[in-house]
């Protein structure tokens, strides 16, 4: 049987600033809002503009260094997994779809913070550079 392949990318900027919680374990966890928008001509030949919003997490000493230096409408690209959870509410059960983020780049291209200064430690994170 072949293997599948799980793998999402992303470039957009926060829409919020970074929520860094801990889990009972001590694990830390890094919740992102992530806003992706395109540009298209619809059918009179008119721009328009469609936005997505995702929702990313960053696990461990990765989430941790992230929570430092993102801030609302930092530019960043993202790499990693679709994972779907479910969960109850009020009876009815719901889905949520989410994506477990294994590599950042600090894009620095636009918006709020994460452009200058801080980021030492932790590794698994890049800033985006001039030679690409």
């Amino acid at each position: 049987m072949a293997e599948g392949l799980n793998k999402v990318m992303l470039l957009g900027n926060l829409g919020a600033d970074p929520e860094l919680r801990v889990t009972p374990g001590g694990q830390a966890v890094l919740k992102l809002r992530l806003a992706t928008t395109e540009s298209y001509l619809d059918k009179s030949n008119t721009r328009q503009e469609r936005t997505e919003w995702h929702s990313i997490t960053v696990w461990g000493k990765r989430g941790e260094a992230l929570a430092k230096i993102l801030a609302k409408g930092s530019n960043i690209f993202i790499e990693g997994s679709l994972r779907t959870s479910s969960y109850e509410k009020d009876g009815e059960k719901r889905y949520r779809t989410e994506i477990v983020a294994n590599n950042i780049l600090l894009t620095g291209r636009r918006g709020g913070g994460g452009e200058e200064g801080g980021g030492g430690g932790g590794g698994g994170y890049s800033r985006g550079g001039g030679d690409r």
